[in-house]
């Protein structure tokens, strides 16, 4: 099986700085991409930061120019430093990563089960 763990969210006032970490292990054989996904509330998951092996990034409008995404491929592990954060970037926070568990198997979508960005004005 395989494990997504998110650790780094936080209560921040609005101008700070936050850094999520999301370790992947278990039967990994390869992994396509890691990505971070967030969800207000009341709103539906978005797209925040996606980041491929080779390290080719993509991030949403809102934050780009405030968010880096990096990974550590040795490590399996993707990384979210968030600056200039807004009252508006609170949300639950999701780790994603697209692998596959054999070199025949399809590569699917896996979930962490989320951390909570609170930014407060």
């Amino acid at each position: 099986q395989v494990q997504l763990v998110e650790s780094g969210g936080g209560l921040v006032q609005a101008g700070g700085s936050l850094r999520l970490s999301c370790a992947a292990s278990g039967s990994i054989f390869d992994i396509s991409s890691m990505g971070w996904y967030r969800q207000a509330p009341g709103k539906q998951r978005e797209m925040v930061a996606t980041i491929t092996t080779p390290g080719s990034t993509n991030y949403a409008d809102s934050v780009n120019g405030r968010f880096t995404i990096s990974r550590d491929n040795a490590k399996n592990t993707v990384y979210l430093q968030m600056n200039s954060l807004k009252p508006e970037d609170t949300a639950v926070y999701y780790c994603n990563a697209k692998l596959r568990m054999s070199r025949t198997s399809a590569y699917r979508d896996y979930w962490g089960l989320g951390t909570q960005v609170t930014v407060s004005s």
